[in-house]
């Protein structure tokens, strides 16, 4: 049975299981990974290099991937509402690559993440380049008879329009940025500084403060804008600002990770299922849950460490794991209008 059905107390006792999933997704990815590491010896001898691989490499990784997989996912949950578009997503809207291009500018213009001004100079350009992608987005698919499928190959359309433009800056760049967009466009969750995981982390607060306090005017947008209109809802208003929030979030999360796909699509469809449609419940579930989850899906790409003997990016493990859910979604939301 699933716990959609068990009425409002089982949906919170469903939330309270995602959240002692990411308790436990927590614990694993700092317990494991690349090479052994003894929990004890790392709590009971400060000088030992357990206790140096947790503090500074495992913990500040995996609280990256928390705030990465968390934000991603709650975008993704706004968007499917806003847009009334079970298919919406950063990465499929074009949202991630309008960011990435924006971030990729501000690295090229020497804007590091190592200093408060260089993290928040470039979380700026990023979340400008993911802003102005999601309007056009909104530009391009206004008025079509199918807005579903005019979003989505919109936002295929500026998410090549943007790879294109990014491809043609790093033939622009030296030698040594050429390599460093390539490392960071493929989706790693290395922590260029304690400062940059800081101002990420605001950032997506800030953002996932305005669409939780939205949650209840974004369950009215299912009802159609008229009928939200009707009820006391600014549909123009509430869809400027999630967007706005999205795109703020998204932003600050590519400016440090790159691109990771998929978490704002799967995560949301998937807790849907268990806390039901809801946006008060689903939206911090899918902020908990996508943090669980991409912690998860980074430490499987450091553990492949181990048979691979290289370390694949965790945005591939997120596409390997999304693109067929996104196609089986596409074809059965086409069977739905059909």
């Amino acid at each position: 049975m699933k716990i959609a059905k068990w009425g409002a107390e089982g949906r919170w006792v469903g939330l309270s299981c995602v959240a002692a999933g990411l308790v436990t997704a927590m614990v694993l990815g700092v317990a494991f990974g690349t090479e052994p590491l003894s929990i004890s010896r790392a709590f009971d001898d400060a000088s030992s290099l357990d206790r140096v691989v947790m503090l500074n490499v495992r913990l500040p990784r995996a609280l990256l991937a928390g705030l990465a997989g968390g934000g991603l996912a709650i975008v993704g949950a706004a968007f499917q509402a806003v847009l009334r578009n079970p298919l919406a997503e950063p990465f499929v809207l074009g949202v991630s690559g309008g960011a990435a291009f924006g971030a990729t500018i501000a690295i090229l213009l020497g804007l590091g993440a190592a200093t408060v001004v260089g993290a928040s100079a470039t979380a700026l350009f990023a979340f400008g380049g993911g802003l102005s992608a999601m309007l056009l987005v909104h530009a391009l698919a206004r008025g079509s008879t199918d807005s579903g499928m005019s979003v989505l190959l919109a936002g295929v359309v500026v998410n090549a329009t943007a790879s294109a433009a990014i491809t043609f800056l790093k033939t622009l760049s030296t030698a040594a940025q050429s390599q460093e967009l390539l490392f960071w466009l493929t989706g790693f969750l290395d922590v260029p500084s304690t400062t940059a995981l800081v101002v990420t982390s605001l950032y997506v607060a800030v953002g996932s403060a305005v669409l939780l306090r939205d949650a209840g005017r974004l369950n009215l947008l299912a009802l159609g804008d008229e009928a939200a209109s009707h009820l006391g809802v600014d549909v123009g208003r509430l869809q400027r600002r999630t967007l706005f929030a999205c795109s703020f979030i998204v932003g600050a999360i590519v400016s440090v990770t790159g691109l990771i796909g998929f978490v704002g699509l799967v995560v949301p469809h998937a807790l849907r299922r268990i806390v039901g449609p809801d946006a008060r419940i689903l939206l911090p579930a899918s902020l908990v849950g996508g943090a669980g989850a991409l912690i998860l899906c980074d430490l499987a790409s450091r553990l492949l460490f181990r048979l691979f003997h290289t370390e694949p990016p965790v945005g591939a493990v997120t596409a390997i794991v999304g693109g067929p859910v996104f196609l089986l979604l596409l074809r059965s939301t086409r069977r739905s209008r059909g």
